[in-house]
């Protein structure tokens, strides 16, 4: 997919993704905060489970991220300037880029230039 991206990004187009952050899980996980789970309690009690189900999203999700993991994958395809990006700001030059931007409590937002 990001090959693919890079072959239709006009030369220094900026790519935006916006995937389920595995790391913003754990640290819930970790530090216990069941609030950070959408989980509901009916469906998953232990904090165990309720980081595991919305890792999955109920079998929906096939690739939590976390910002090195999908740094090295941006940087193998040729990637440049690979940034972590906060819901709904952006530091390139294309301010529309954000106006997808969704759940920002879980999702990492990164951007990378072709």
């Amino acid at each position: 997919v990001l090959r693919e991206l890079k072959r239709v990004l006009a030369p220094d187009g900026v790519v935006r993704l916006g995937l389920p952050d595995l790391d913003k899980a754990i640290q819930a996980y970790i530090s216990g905060d069941h609030r950070y789970f959408h989980v509901p309690d009916s469906d998953a009690q232990a904090i165990g489970t309720k980081l595991v189900t919305q890792i999955i999203w109920y079998g929906s999700v096939r690739t939590p991220f976390t910002f090195d993991c999908i740094a090295e994958f941006l940087t193998r395809e040729g990637y440049r300037h690979v940034r972590r990006c906060e819901f709904g700001r952006t530091e390139s030059p294309y301010p529309e880029i954000v106006q997808l931007d969704n759940r920002p409590r879980e999702s990492l937002f990164v951007e990378a230039v072709k």
